[in-house]
C-alpha cells in the first residue's frame, strides 16, 4: 500500500472528524477515541448527509440529518445501506491514509 501522511491524530478531537478531499470524493476522518481513528465516505447513502458533521458513538457514526447509523469499521448501516471504508492507520500519532484506495500516490 501506498501511505499518505494526512495530519496528526491530535489535530482531531475525540468523537470529531475532518474532511480530506481525494480523486474519490471526499473522506471524513473520525477519531472515535484517544487512540483510533477511521476513514469513511462523507455522504450518507439516503440524503447525502455530510457523515463529518455527524455524531460519533463508540465505533459508529450517526448521519446529522436523518440519524441513520453506521458502522466505522466496517461502514455497515443499521438500515442495510453501506458507506465506503478506507484503509486508516496510525503510527508514531500520525495519520496515514492508503493513497491506492482514494486514487492518489502523494499528498496535495
Amino acid at each position: 500500500m501506498s501511505w499518505i501522511d494526512i495530519g496528526h491524530l491530535n489535530d482531531i478531537p475525540v468523537r470529531g472528524s475532518r474532511v480530506v478531499k481525494t480523486p474519490v470524493g471526499c473522506v471524513a476522518i473520525v477519531r472515535s477515541s484517544e487512540t483510533e481513528a477511521y476513514a469513511i465516505g462523507n455522504t450518507c447513502p439516503h440524503k447525502q448527509g455530510p457523515l463529518s458533521e455527524g455524531i460519533v458513538h463508540g465505533k459508529k457514526i450517526t448521519c446529522p440529518l436523518h440519524n441513520a447509523v453506521f458502522s466505522l469499521e466496517t461502514g455497515e448501516g443499521t438500515d442495510g445501506h453501506q458507506i465506503p471504508t478506507f484503509p486508516l492507520k496510525i503510527e508514531g500519532g500520525r495519520l496515514l491514509l492508503d493513497g491506492a484506495s482514494v486514487g492518489k500516490r502523494s499528498a496535495a
